[in-house]
């Protein structure tokens, strides 16, 4: 026997039936998937889930996640520390100049340099504005939250429609 001979048993090979080519032979009309439905169409939309709710519909659609739990700072910079002239600088004393609003945490930050001696009372400082006020002299109070110490309450517009 040689490569040539080689050849499949006979009846094991059989064309494949071509369906949808008109009604003389097997496969005529609905080629085989039946009398309407999602079997006899064509194709189904992208996303399509059968009947049930898409996915693209099931989801939000405003993007993105707003923390009610944030804190926010508002922040003072040492520079601005700097240009005042008062000895002892706490949040009521920023109020009182313009630097902070009415309302809020306060936190220094260690943009600008700081000459003098100063005692600074914030609810924040970063490390950088701590280690200035410091090597100038003065001393870096962190005031407690006013909600305490732990998370701050919830706020946002999904407490309110409660």
């Amino acid at each position: 026997m040689k490569l040539h001979d080689l050849a499949p048993a006979p009846g094991s090979k059989r064309p494949r039936r071509r369906v949808g080519r008109g009604i003389a032979g097997k496969g005529g009309k609905t080629a085989g998937r039946g009398t309407k439905g999602a079997g006899a169409r064509d194709n189904t939309k992208p996303g399509f889930e059968g009947g049930q709710l898409p996915l693209t519909q099931r989801i939000p659609k405003l993007k993105g996640f707003k923390n009610p739990f944030r804190v926010e700072y508002a922040i003072v910079n040492l520079d601005a520390l700097e240009g005042m002239d008062a000895s002892r600088v706490d949040p009521e004393v920023l109020r009182g100049v313009g630097l902070v609003h009415k309302r809020g945490l306060v936190k220094i930050l260690g943009e600008g340099s700081l000459t003098r001696k100063l005692d600074v009372s914030a609810h924040a400082f970063s490390a950088s504005a701590r280690a200035a006020i410091e090597a100038a002299g003065g001393t870096a109070t962190v005031l407690p939250p006013p909600f305490g110490h732990g998370r701050p309450p919830a706020k946002g517009n999904a407490l309110t429609a409660r």
